[in-house]
This record gives C-alpha cells, sequence and structure tokens, in this order.
C-alpha cells in the first residue's frame, strides 16, 4: 500500500513539473488570439492527412505528428510557428519536438480544431 501512494505522488508530481515546463516554451492561445496572429506565422495542422481533408483552418499546411522529426526541414526557427490538432494533445507533443529541435516561438490553439470557428476548407 506504502509503495502504492508513493507512486501516485511521483506520477502527480511528474505531471505537475511537465505542465509548467511545458507553460515556459508553448503559448496557449485563445481562438481571438490564435487568430490575430497566424497568419504572420506557419500554421501547422499535426492530425493526420485524412482528418485535414474532411477540414482544416485556412491557410494552414499539414505535418503530421507521426511525420514531425522527418520534416522539421520545412519549418523555419526564425518565424512563429502556430500549432493545432484535434483537440490538443498531438499539438503539445509536436510543440515538445520543436521546443527540443530549438524552436523558440511556439503557439497553440485551445481546445484546437473541435472548438474553432473560424474560416475552414474541406475537400
Amino acid at each position: 500500500m506504502e509503495y502504492l501512494v508513493i507512486a501516485i505522488v511521483a506520477l502527480v508530481a511528474f505531471g505537475v513539473f511537465r505542465y509548467f515546463r511545458q507553460r515556459s516554451y508553448l503559448k496557449v492561445l485563445t481562438e481571438d488570439q490564435f487568430r490575430e496572429g497566424y497568419r504572420k506565422a506557419q500554421l501547422i495542422d499535426v492530425r493526420e492527412p485524412q482528418e485535414f481533408e474532411r477540414g482544416h483552418i485556412l491557410g494552414a499546411r499539414n505535418i503530421p505528428i507521426t511525420q514531425m522529426k522527418q520534416r522539421l526541414i520545412e519549418l523555419r526557427k526564425d518565424k512563429p510557428v502556430y500549432l493545432y490538432c484535434q483537440g490538443a494533445s498531438r499539438s503539445a507533443r509536436a510543440a515538445q519536438l520543436l521546443h527540443k529541435k530549438g524552436y523558440q516561438d511556439i503557439y497553440q490553439l485551445k481546445g484546437g480544431f473541435k472548438k474553432w470557428t473560424g474560416k475552414i476548407k474541406a475537400k
């Protein structure tokens, strides 16, 4: 029982640590804040191609999280990167990867594409 309590406390502590560490390099923006800046940035949809084709934010490029490492060459370090996925988990993972590779200006759409009310494009 004692080990279980220690394990749970360790897991919670690790989660809190990751949350605050991520906040140091990833800025989460409301839809209005996101809309203000994404046209001057690299707008990246990290969902899979079939999700992207069903609908995406106008002007977004599709670089799925599963291909991000191989396609980093497509992203510039001197321009802000605006990320989104369906919710927020994949774009958070993409932000972590970009941060490790030296990207500084990383933003995420709060709530992801499912909360987006702006213009979209679908095939």
